[in-house]
């Protein structure tokens, strides 16, 4: 039996971490687990209580990992609240490596989703007991047998151990509780062993800075030691120690297996980076805990401000938001047509949404953003290779060898009957099919690589609209591919406006610029000269829309008289607007870029 630690015994921890697919649950069974275990005051209580962000309660999506401590029949149990869409993946992984088991849950009226499988699989290899739960079986449409039966077939997860439960009522959650129990087992560690501890989430709070959930694996975490970061060798005091319950609380010691909090006035969560293992600075470890790998960048836009003096306050907000979100990147770029700004690198579609909205909505700014684009490889004549994340660095044509594109592995669940329209929209975005399994007569998992450009832009809004919201879809990097890209260009008045400027395949290239030129046409403002809109690649151009003139009625003023003053008047005009045309420069209005960006969108 474990030694017990400041009055913990090893032995009554439980740490477990809730997955599933998106909008199966999580939070609500967080929710009814923190008043079964009386852990919130009942007049306190609201919806999603672990969700602290107001995005995360408007949009019913949980962004940040969460974890609480409850009591429960003489047990501390200790509950991660993970996200469940898949830009933020990179959480649920670091939140399992905290745990010993996993509670799957799976909406009894939709059965596996393939978040679900992805999830899964994640704790598989974390090497967690996984504990299926059926959830909404109050709903009129749950089939909880069908869901059973294919969490045996797909998962190889015993039907007679999954269990049924209602979040929403708490029907079945007291019994969930307990199998946690029953089946999770309980961490070990050595109390008298060197200190390592386990960073798996950092957040910023601007009076006490630094604030890192911690999982302590070796040893004791004790207050007031002076403790090292065992991979960038910085050493800190130790302020404050504790647990979240869920309000912090701060406690004198952590023992093996149990998680908590620390702050220790770090002023930059660079400083305190996921996956960076702590110890003590008078007796440290011998060796640092498996981290994570760094998320990767997989989206990348040109975030301006509308009003260009507001740059040093985008700078400043950007700097805030990474301290509690490390995946973002960001660097200075500055665009002819829209100024100054930054290149931001995202982890995907929402992740990039929830980071623009969060921007201005804390922050008080207006932004454009550009149109969404991704990481190419090109590899020159001379055989150097060049990182391109915006299309306006692309190098001239004779100097390119050829470029390579990101490419994702997708993993699509649909119904049956969607089947032949799901294999179309894959087709037409230039996707290959690896494999198709039927997981039961109804419903059908494919797995496509798929250039990530095509994800990006709208992929899984036509996904849903072709499918009635039924198809589900997950996705992981696969390496890079050799393709047949090209720059289109969009020029107004022989002039080219590097916001508009794309990477694209050469198939979809002439489609591409027909479809700018034309929205450009209906949103730039008639001048007093025509205007040419050209899509090119390199020096040729594939599509040309012209902005006609404002038409000025030189000849009002003739009533009768010989008509060679008439034609006077009107080469005069045409002189005129000859020279207008060559010396005018065409103002793109702000609402144009927004609208016609929009189109990516």
């Amino acid at each position: 039996m474990a030694t017990p630690v400041s009055g913990v015994d090893a032995s009554k921890i439980r740490n477990f971490s809730i997955i599933s697919h998106v909008d199966h649950g999580k939070s609500t069974l967080s929710d009814r687990i923190l008043e079964i275990t009386g852990a919130v005051d009942p007049r306190l209580m609201r919806a999603q209580y672990l969700d602290s962000m107001d995005i995360e309660r408007e949009r019913g999506i949980t962004i940040k990992a969460q974890n609480v401590r409850v009591r429960f029949e003489g047990h501390i149990l200790q509950l991660i609240d993970t996200p469940g869409h898949v830009d933020f993946g990179y959480e649920v992984s670091r939140s399992l490596a905290a745990c010993e088991g996993a509670i799957l849950l799976v909406d009894a009226s939709q059965g596996i989703q393939a978040q679900t499988l992805a999830n899964c699989y994640q704790a598989i290899e974390h090497n967690l007991e996984i504990v299926p739960v059926l959830n909404k079986i109050d709903l009129p449409a749950a089939d909880p047998e069908r869901c059973k039966e294919e969490l045996e077939r797909v998962l190889g997860l015993p039907g007679d151990e999954v269990l049924s439960i209602s979040a929403k009522t708490g029907q079945g959650v007291r019994e969930l509780l307990e199998a946690v129990i029953e089946r999770i087992p309980a961490p070990v560690g050595d109390p008298a062993a060197p200190l390592q501890a386990l960073i798996f989430d950092s957040v910023y709070d601007q009076y006490r800075g630094v604030i890192s959930s911690i999982r302590v694996v070796q040893g004791t975490l004790r207050e007031r030691v002076r403790i090292r970061m065992m991979q960038s060798g910085a050493t800190h005091e130790l302020e404050e120690i504790g647990v979240r319950t869920p309000e912090m609380s701060p406690v004198s010691a952590l023992g093996p297996g149990e998680v908590g909090y620390i702050v220790a006035g770090i002023k930059d969560v660079s400083g305190a980076r996921s996956g960076e293992t702590i110890t003590e600075a008078a007796r440290p470890a011998s060796s640092a805990l498996e981290g994570y790998r760094d998320p990767k960048p997989m989206v990348f836009c040109g975030i301006y401000p509308i009003d260009g003096d507001d740059l040093g306050l985008l700078r400043e907000s950007l700097d805030k938001l990474r301290l509690n979100d490390a995946s973002i990147t960001y660097e200075p770029e500055s665009s002819r047509a829209l100024g100054f700004g930054f290149r931001c690198g995202f982890l995907g579609l929402l992740h990039m949404e929830i980071v623009r909205e969060r921007l201005e909505r804390e922050f008080n700014l207006d932004l454009i953003a550009t149109a969404p684009s991704v990481a190419y490889r090109a590899y020159l004549s001379d055989g150097t290779e060049v990182g391109i994340d915006n299309p306006t660095d692309l190098p001239d044509p004779s100097r390119l060898d050829h470029i390579d594109e990101p490419m994702l592995e997708i993993s699509i669940l649909t119904p049956a009957e969607f089947l032949g329209t799901v294999m179309d929209l894959c087709q037409t975005r230039r996707a290959e099919m690896v494999k198709m399994d039927y997981l039961s007569a109804e419903r059908v998992e494919l797995r496509y690589l798929i250039p990530l450009a095509e994800v990006v832009l709208d992929f899984f809004d036509a996904l849903k609209s072709r499918t009635k919201g039924y198809a589900s879809l997950d996705y992981e990097p696969h390496g890079y591919v050799t393709s047949n890209l090209v720059r289109v260009d969009l020029l107004i008045n022989h002039e080219p406006v590097d916001a508009f400027s794309t990477i694209v395949h050469r198939a979809n290239a002439e489609f591409y610029g027909r479809k700018m030129a034309e929205r450009l046409r209906e949103l730039i403002p008639r001048q007093l000269f025509d205007v040419p809109i050209q899509a090119a690649i390199g020096g040729r151009v594939i599509a040309r829309e012209t902005v006609k003139a404002r038409r000025k009625d030189v000849l009002a003023k003739c009533y009768g008289g010989d008509i060679t003053r008439k034609r006077k008047l009107l080469e005069k005009q045409k002189e005129g607007k000859k020279r207008m045309k060559n010396l005018g420069r065409v103002e793109v209005p702000q609402e144009a870029f927004v609208a016609a960006l929009r189109l990516e969108e």
